[in-house]
C-alpha cells in the first residue's frame, strides 16, 4: 500500500505534524551523550557507526569511554588498530570499529582532522553509507536529509500508510518519496524533525508495545484510523546468535581481547572451548582464518594470532 499523502491524512497538515512531533521532541528526547551542545560531527559519526544494528543502552558506556580516549579523529588515527578492536568490545560487528578507524585516518589525510560535511564525502568515508552520511549531515551540521532508519520507517508506515511495520529489506523508492515529502523547508527544521521522528519511533511507536495513548501524532495516525490492522507480510524471524559464526568470531576475538601476548592456533581455540564457546573445530579454523582475512586479527610470522597493531 502506497502512504498516503501528508495532508490527506486525518486532520493534519504537514506543518502541524511537524510541530506536534518537534514539540514533543522537545520536551521528552531522552538525554544521550551524543545530543549534547558539546557533541561535534565527531561524536556524532562515532554514535551512528555505533547504533548501527545496537540498542541505545548497550552503546552508551562504550560510546563514553570511546569518546574519553578518543576524542578527536587524529587521537584514534593515532592509535593502533587493535586498540580500537579491543575497545569495541561486546558491541558486536567489530568490522565496524575497523572501518571507524580508516574514518578516522581518512579524516586526518584528508580533511585536516575534521570529519566532512559534504554528503559525497561523508559517503566516502569507510563504514558511511547513505543512511549514516545523511544522519551525520543532519544531526552534526543541520541539513535537510532523508534519515531513514528502522525506527523512522516504522513510523512513516504507521502514520502515512496505515501499516503496522515498513517493508522489509532496504527502504523502497515510494518510501524514499512520502519521507522527502514530509521534511521540512528549513534545514535547521528538517534536521530537527529528523531526530524527533527517529526518538517517537524508539520509544513510543514501537515495534511490539506501541504507547498511542501519549502519541503527539495519535489523531493524524492512518494507521489507528484504520483500527490498527496487522501486517500483510509474514513476521520477520530474529536470527539465532548461538553456534553461528558470528558468535564463533565474538568468542575468538573475546579471548584476544584479554590476551597480553599472542597465541598459538591450538592455545586460541583451546581457550575459546575453555571459555565456553563453541568446540566445532572446523567451524573455529573457518572463522579464524575469515578474522585475518577480514584484518580483525593479525597472524604473526611466528605462526601465532594477536589483535593487529
Amino acid at each position: 500500500m502506497p502512504p498516503a499523502p501528508a495532508s490527506s491524512l486525518p486532520g493534519s497538515r504537514p506543518g502541524v505534524l511537524h510541530s506536534q512531533v518537534i514539540d514533543w521532541y522537545d520536551t521528552h528526547a531522552r538525554s544521550l551523550p551524543w545530543r549534547q551542545p558539546s557533541a561535534d560531527a565527531w561524536a556524532v559519526l562515532v554514535s551512528e557507526v555505533m547504533l548501527q544494528q545496537t540498542p541505545v543502552a548497550r552503546v552508551v558506556p562504550v560510546y563514553q569511554e570511546w569518546m574519553t580516549r578518543w576524542p578527536t579523529p587524529a587521537a584514534l588515527a593515532r592509535a593502533p588498530v587493535g586498540d580500537a578492536i579491543r575497545a569495541w568490545g561486546r558491541l558486536g560487528y567489530p568490522l565496524r570499529a575497523l572501518r571507524l578507524h580508516s574514518a578516522a585516518v581518512t579524516c586526518v589525510d584528508l580533511y585536516a582532522g575534521q570529519v566532512p560535511s559534504g554528503p559525497a564525502q561523508l559517503r566516502a568515508l569507510p563504514g558511511v553509507g547513505d543512511y549514516t552520511a545523511a544522519a551525520v549531515g543532519s544531526f552534526a551540521f543541520g541539513q535537510r536529509h532523508v534519515v531513514l532508519d528502522t525506527n523512522v520507517r516504522r513510523v512513516h508506515a504507521r502514520l502515512l500508510a496505515g501499516t503496522a511495520r515498513a517493508p522489509g529489506g532496504t527502504p523502497r523508492a515510494d518510501e524514499r518519496a512520502a519521507a522527502q515529502g514530509m521534511l521540512p523547508g528549513s534545514p535547521v527544521r528538517a534536521s530537527r524533525w529528523a531526530a524527533a521522528v527517529m526518538e517517537l519511533g524508539a520509544v513510543v511507536c514501537t515495534a511490539r508495545s506501541p504507547r498511542c495513548q501519549t502519541c503527539p501524532v495519535a489523531g493524524a495516525c492512518a494507521w489507528r484510523a484504520a483500527g490498527y490492522p496487522p501486517s500483510q507480510d509474514a513476521p520477520r524471524r530474529s536470527q539465532a546468535y548461538a553456534g553461528t559464526d558470528r558468535a564463533t568470531r565474538g568468542a575468538l576475538l573475546a579471548v584476544l581481547r584479554l590476551s597480553t601476548a599472542p597465541l598459538s592456533r591450538s592455545a586460541l581455540l583451546a581457550a575459546v572451548t575453555d571459555a565456553g564457546g563453541p568446540g566445532d573445530r572446523v567451524q573455529l579454523d573457518r572463522c579464524l582464518d575469515a578474522l585475518v582475512s577480514d584484518h580483525l586479527v593479525d597472524r604473526q610470522p611466528d605462526g601465532t594470532y594477536a589483535l593487529p597493531g
